[in-house]
């Protein structure tokens, strides 16, 4: 077993937390740092179906994406979802942590591994958040196709690469695409960041219908590939960059992603 710390060191190696955005809650949320652990869930959301697959599969600790605690706590009440879980959380003994905005930003992290997921090539800084010592972050990233193609076929790529059952699209005219925007999650508030960059397209998640008119009538598609569809692919990469961080200590560790949770909106009638 390793202790809870050594995971939290190698989660900010991997997402550092000054990465993060400062509303924004990563870090250790349940559980104590000294705690040991020995197995590792990796999850998008601390939700119920997680929480009974981490008591199920005898897990000691959740890393996930989004955090399970975000605003802050005025009652703990076990007959609500939050209290339920974090009860059923602290009586396994399962520790919860959160890489959020920190692991969007970092390199190789939400939206890298989602451009690569997409066929982007020549990988550029999107919405920059920091440029220190010569080296700049940024949320989202822009990239380009290898060779350009119709928005139509494009976006039929993006909903099989990404495994998910459908996209939505908001086509402007008859532009081919070649320059791609995208940032994984909820990405509208960045819409004029695209188009001020030449984005032909610009995908992302959670896109209101005035957002995507919006982009429309700049001459930008939006392919609007979902919330999970867009931040899912992450958690493999995760999950390996953590077994990567973790391979020289002493002490055994087993690291595997969620096989239950599932997109609030994966059924279409």
């Amino acid at each position: 077993m390793l202790s809870c710390q050594l995971i939290m060191n190698a989660l900010e190696r991997i997402a550092p937390r000054r990465l993060a955005e400062d509303w924004d809650n990563p870090g250790l949320l349940v559980g104590s740092y000294a705690q040991k652990v020995e197995r590792v869930l990796v999850a998008l959301d601390v939700d119920d179906a997680v929480t009974a697959e981490a008591i199920e599969r005898r897990a000691d600790m959740i890393v996930a994406h989004h955090p399970a605690i975000f605003r802050g706590i005025k009652q703990l009440r076990t007959d609500l979802p939050l209290g339920r879980r974090l009860a059923a959380l602290l009586t396994h003994n399962i520790a919860v942590a959160a890489a959020h905005t920190n692991l969007d930003v970092t390199h190789g992290g939400v939206n890298d591994v989602l451009a690569a997921q997409i066929g982007l090539e020549k990988l550029s800084s999107f919405v920059i958040t920091s440029q220190e010592g010569g080296v700049t972050e940024s949320i989202g990233r822009v990239g380009v196709l290898p060779a350009p193609t119709s928005i139509e076929d494009f976006a039929r790529a993006v909903k099989e690469r990404l495994c998910i059952s459908h996209v939505r699209l908001a086509s402007a005219a008859a532009r081919p695409v070649r320059r791609v925007a995208v940032c994984g999650g909820a990405g509208a508030d960045f819409i004029d960041n695209a188009v001020r960059l030449g984005a032909d397209v610009y995908v992302t998640g959670d896109v209101k219908y005035h957002d995507a008119q919006r982009a429309v009538e700049q001459g930008m598609h939006i392919i609007d590939a979902g919330h999970f569809g867009t931040e899912v692919p992450v958690l493999p990469v995760l999950a390996e960059h953590l077994q990567a961080e973790l391979a020289s200590e002493r002490g055994d560790i087993e690291i595997f992603v969620t096989n239950t949770q599932r997109d609030v909106f994966d059924v279409i009638i």
